[in-house]
């Protein structure tokens, strides 16, 4: 009985030992410094449904530990590039920006201001230059066709290439007397541009301004000269007499073989070619209230009254070749309006900017 149950104690002894040395042969988890490196590994493997050998889940972490590794520096890669070109731009703007603060005192902020309308002017007379080449760039129509498009005749000025419409007036002058001119039925557009806050002073050559310093509306509208200016007399001679340089036919800036309109002229176009409208048959249907019988076609070219641009499209002043009585700095002036009714006429200051008419020399 002793020796059966000795022998029990030893078979379950035994059973034990070969129990343990079982489990002792279990695949191997992964090392506790691997986990901590790579926790997700850790929590892969302990998920699996298959046992991982020890060499191919350390094959398996450096391969993920490279992707890692190129995706974190394809991320800092990118975010520092991102970076830069934010910072970069920034720094453009910032620099924009600065630029772009005026200068807090007068004089520079005067500066700046010349500085942008030069840079305006560039622009400007640049498009000026590529629609004068080409007039009909625009639905621009201020003649009467329908009575005078077969009778209008042109000529082109030397001094710039432009081309001008004229027309024949047939009709009686100041004096009751018949008479017959050749007259230009646009007003006159040469010079270079000056700004409409400065005088027209430069002597050695023709200056204009253009209504709201655009040159396109020297195009359509011809171009406004200071009374000097059109006489083509020293700049003086809008704050002085200059009656005794005033010549009969006076050229001014007319083109060779053509001189200035005078008050007899225009006598004369209102009292021509069966006009029944008075003056509102001299003005253009265009947007200028005028039935132009006529075919002077007047437009509404506004003035530069002290150096300030005004009334487009509702008046049309013109200097005369002759001064005023109110001063030595006046000239008189024609003047027209969309709803005048008789020929206007004043004296007013020389430096007004008006339009200008050419009468051909006969």
């Amino acid at each position: 009985m002793k020796i059966f149950k000795s022998v029990l104690v030893l078979s379950v002894l035994l059973t034990m030992l070969v129990a343990c040395g079982d489990d002792s042969s279990s695949s191997v988890s992964p090392e506790p410094r691997q986990c901590e490196e790579q926790s997700d590994d850790c929590d892969d493997v302990s998920s699996s449904s298959e046992k991982i050998s020890k060499n191919s889940s350390s094959s398996q972490k450096n391969s993920n530990k490279e992707k890692s590794s190129s995706s974190v520096e394809k991320s800092k890669s990118s975010s520092s590039s991102k970076k830069d070109e934010n910072s970069s731009s920034s720094e453009e703007k910032a620099k924009e920006s600065s630029s772009s603060v005026k200068p807090s005192s007068s004089d520079a902020k005067s500066s700046s201001s010349e500085e942008v309308k030069q840079s305006s002017s560039s622009v400007v007379m640049s498009s000026s230059s590529v629609v004068e080449e080409s007039s009909s760039s625009r639905n621009w129509q201020p003649f009467n066709l329908a009575n005078y498009g077969d009778k209008y005749e042109e000529f082109t000025d030397d001094r710039n290439g432009r081309t001008y419409k004229y027309l024949k007036f047939e009709g009686k002058d100041t004096s009751g007397k018949a008479a017959t001119i050749h007259a230009m039925v646009e007003n006159l557009n040469v010079g270079d541009f000056v700004w409409g806050h400065k005088d027209q002073k430069d002597d050695s050559k023709i200056e204009r301004y253009c209504y709201d310093d655009d040159t396109l509306n020297c195009h359509y509208y011809g171009g406004l000269y200071q009374w000097a200016e059109m006489m083509q007399l020293p700049n003086e001679c809008n704050t002085k007499s200059c009656a005794d340089l005033i010549k009969p036919n006076h050229q001014g800036i007319c083109p060779s073989g053509w001189r200035l309109l005078t008050y007899n002229d225009y006598y004369i176009v209102v009292n021509s070619n069966g006009n029944k409208d008075g003056v509102e048959g001299t003005r253009s249907t265009f947007g200028f209230g005028g039935s132009n019988d006529t075919g002077f076609s007047l437009v509404g070219s506004g003035y530069n009254w002290n150096y300030s641009f005004k009334r487009l499209n509702e008046v049309a002043f013109w200097h005369y070749p002759q001064e005023g009585t109110l001063g030595v700095e006046t000239s008189f002036v024609g003047l027209q309006g969309t709803s005048s009714t008789t020929i206007g006429v004043q004296s007013t200051l020389k430096t007004h900017g008006f339009s200008v008419r050419c009468v051909m020399v006969e």
